[in-house]
C-alpha cells in the first residue's frame, strides 16, 4: 500500500503530510484492513494505475434521482431502470443516481448513512441490476453529514468516540475570510450533554461539516469511497468537495490540505480500482474549478464544467458567441488522463460564481434579471464584507432559454433548447445531461413555492404512466426533445472526432456562430460543428444556416 499512484506521492506520503509521520503509519495499517474488506481481489493482486482516460465518445451520463419517475408497488429504482431501458438505452452510457442515501434534508445530500439505499427507493440489489445495463456514479458527500445521523447524535451525547467528529469554535475568533455558498449562518448552537456547542455547518443546520483533521473521519470516508468501488460506481463524484478541510483564519475553500485528501483518494484508487473514476464537484471561478485536475495525473481525472451552462444561456440569450469562443478557445487540459464534464444543466441551478471575469458585471445582471422575468428564482452567497450576490440562477434550462409565458412557436423553443445541447456535445469532455432535459421538462414552479426551495423548481417527479404517456405522442414537447436529442447522441457516438482524448480547435467565425473543429485521437476522423445561436438565418462560406439550426460536417 506504499506504493505510488500514477506520478503523485505514496499513501504514506499524503498520511504524513496530513496528520504527520508518527500517525501515518497506523492509519495506513488501518487502511489495508479495509481494503482487505471492501476490496480483496485487489488487495491481494492490485493492479497498475491507468494511463490514458479510459472514456470514448460513446460515453454520456444521464443525470437523475432515483425516485425520478414512480409506479404503485414497485420500488422507484427498478422503475427508473425499467423506464430508462425503453427510453435511454443506447443514447446514454451511464447513469448518476443523485444521493439515495438515507437523508433528513436537502433532497438526497443531508446523508444519514452512506452506507444504505433509502428504504423508499429501493435496494442494493435495485442499483447492481441498473449497473449491468448502465454505468453508475454515486456521490460522495463528505463535507457534511445529517445531524441525524447517528454519529452526530453521539456528538451530541457526548459520547467520547464521536467528540472530535465535527468543528466546534469557542469564542470568537476572525472567520470573515470564510467563503460562503449559501446566505446562512455558518455556525449553528446545539445542546449536548457537555453544554452548548457551535457547530460548522457550511450549507445548513442538518448538514454539519465534518472534522477531517481528524484521522478516523476521514478513515470512514475511506471506507465509504472503497464501498461504492465495490458497490459498482465507475464515477464517484466528490460532492462540495472544496470546502472539505478548514483552518480558522483562512477562506477554508481549496486549502492545500484539500487538494491532498483528494490526491489520497486518487493514489489508492489507482491501486486498487484504477477503472473508477473521480469527478470534483467545485461550483466556482473556472480557474479555481480547474485546479481539482491538479498536475493532470494525480487528482481528479473529471471536473464539473461549470462555467459552461451560463456562457451557453448568455450566447443564446444575446444573440452572440462570442464570450463562449474566446473561454473555450483558451480551454487547456493538463494531460490525456483528465477531461471536462460538460453539462447544461443538473439538480442545482445554474452557478454564476464561474463566469465572473469571463462575463462582465453587466452581462450576469442579465442574465438575473432575464431568470426572474422567466418565472425562476435567485439564490445568494454571503460575502466576507456581510453583503449578498448572485450565486446561482434556480431554473428548468429549457425555461432560462425560453420564455414561458411568450407567444412564441414551441418547435422554436425546442430548437433553441438543442442547439444549446448541441454545442455542449460538441466540445472536448464528456457529457452530463439531466433527466429534465433530455425529457423536453419545463419547470416547475408551484413545487419551489409551496416548499420554500428555489432548487425545486427543477426536480419534479413524474408517475411513470403519466410521463409514457406524453412521450407516447409523437407531436409533444418531451417526443420532439428526446427524438432530438437521440440524433445528435447517435452522431456523437458514431464519430471518434467527438473522443474525449481528441483535438479541439474553437473558431471565431461570425459573432453569430459557435464553431469548433473536432478531430480524432488518431487524426483520421474531423468534424466542423456549427451553431447558429440567433434566431435569423446566417450565411457563412457559401452556405446558410437557419434559424438555431445545427449542422455538424
Amino acid at each position: 500500500m506504499g506504493r505510488r499512484g500514477g506520478t503523485g506521492y505514496s499513501l504514506r506520503e499524503h498520511l504524513a503530510y496530513l496528520y504527520g509521520e508518527a500517525a501515518a503509519g497506523p492509519f495506513e495499517v488501518k487502511l489495508q484492513e479495509i481494503v482487505r474488506h471492501r476490496l480483496p481481489a485487489a488487495a491481494t493482486n492490485p493492479l497498475a494505475a491507468r494511463g490514458t482516460l479510459p472514456l470514448s465518445q460513446r460515453d454520456v451520463l444521464l443525470i437523475t434521482y432515483g425516485d425520478q419517475v414512480h409506479e404503485d408497488g414497485q420500488a422507484p429504482l427498478r422503475t427508473l431502470g425499467a423506464f430508462l431501458d425503453r427510453h435511454a438505452a443506447g443514447a446514454v452510457s451511464g447513469v448518476h443516481v443523485l444521493p439515495f442515501y438515507p437523508s433528513s434534508s436537502d433532497d438526497g445530500f443531508s446523508v444519514i448513512d452512506y452506507f444504505e439505499v433509502d428504504a423508499s427507493l429501493g435496494v442494493w440489489t435495485d442499483l447492481e441490476r441498473l449497473g449491468k445495463r448502465f454505468d453508475l456514479m454515486f456521490d460522495a458527500v463528505f463535507n457534511h453529514i445529517s445531524a441525524h445521523s447517528l454519529v452526530f447524535q453521539g456528538f451530541l451525547r457526548d459520547d467520547p468516540r464521536y467528540r472530535d467528529w465535527f468543528i466546534t469554535v469557542d469564542g470568537d475568533p476572525d472567520l470573515s475570510q470564510v467563503v460562503r455558498p449559501r446566505a446562512l449562518p455558518l455556525l449553528t448552537p446545539f445542546k449536548t450533554a457537555a453544554g452548548e456547542k457551535r457547530v460548522w455547518t457550511t450549507f445548513s443546520a442538518d448538514q454539519v461539516d465534518l472534522n477531517v483533521r481528524n484521522p478516523d473521519v476521514l478513515l470512514t470516508l475511506l471506507d465509504a469511497l472503497l464501498f461504492y468501488v465495490a458497490a459498482g460506481a465507475r464515477f464517484i463524484r466528490l460532492d462540495a468537495i472544496a470546502y472539505l478541510w478548514k483552518e480558522i483564519g483562512t477562506r477554508c475553500i481549496h486549502l492545500p490540505q484539500t487538494h491532498r485528501v483528494i490526491q489520497l483518494m486518487r493514489s489508492l484508487l489507482d491501486q486498487v480500482a484504477p477503472d473508477t473514476l473521480l469527478i470534483t464537484e467545485t461550483n466556482v471561478p473556472h480557474q479555481d474549478n480547474v485546479s481539482y485536475f491538479a498536475d493532470g495525473t494525480n487528482e481528479a481525472q473529471l471536473v464539473y464544467n461549470f462555467a459552461l451552462p451560463p456562457l451557453v444561456l448568455h450566447s443564446l440569450a444575446t444573440g452572440n458567441a462570442e464570450a463562449l469562443t474566446t473561454w473555450s478557445a483558451a480551454l487547456e487540459l493538463p494531460s490525456d488522463q483528465v477531461t471536462f464534464f460538460n453539462f447544461l444543466a443538473s439538480h442545482d441551478g445554474i452557478g454564476v460564481n464561474p463566469v465572473r471575469g469571463i462575463l462582465s458585471d453587466g452581462d450576469i445582471d442579465a442574465l438575473v434579471q432575464r431568470v426572474e422575468a422567466h418565472g425562476g428564482f435567485v439564490s445568494y452567497k454571503q460575502n466576507p464584507d456581510g453583503s449578498r450576490s448572485p450565486y446561482e440562477l434556480n431554473i428548468n434550462y429549457f425555461d432560462a432559454l425560453s420564455d414561458p409565458a411568450a407567444k412564441e412557436p414551441e418547435d422554436r423553443q425546442i430548437a433553441r433548447f438543442l442547439n444549446a445541447h448541441a454545442i455542449m456535445l460538441s466540445l472536448r469532455g464528456m457529457p452530463g445531461i439531466y433527466f429534465h432535459s433530455l425529457f423536453g421538462s419545463r419547470g416547475d414552479r408551484p413545487a419551489a413555492q409551496a416548499s420554500g426551495i428555489p432548487r425545486r423548481i427543477n426536480r419534479q417527479k413524474f408517475a411513470a404512466a403519466d410521463l409514457e404517456s406524453e412521450l407516447a405522442d409523437p407531436n409533444s414537447r418531451r417526443a420532439k426533445v428526446l427524438s432530438g436529442f437521440k440524433r445528435l447522441l447517435q452522431e456523437r457516438q458514431a464519430c471518434a472526432a467527438f473522443h474525449p482524448g481528441g483535438r479541439q480547435e474553437v473558431l471565431a467565425i461570425d459573432p453569430r456562430l459557435f464553431a469548433v473543429r473536432r478531430t480524432s485521437p488518431d487524426g483520421q476522423e474531423t468534424r466542423l460543428c456549427l451553431h447558429n445561436v440567433t434566431g435569423e438565418p446566417v450565411s457563412t462560406a457559401g452556405e446558410v444556416l437557419g434559424p438555431y439550426e445545427v449542422r455538424w460536417r
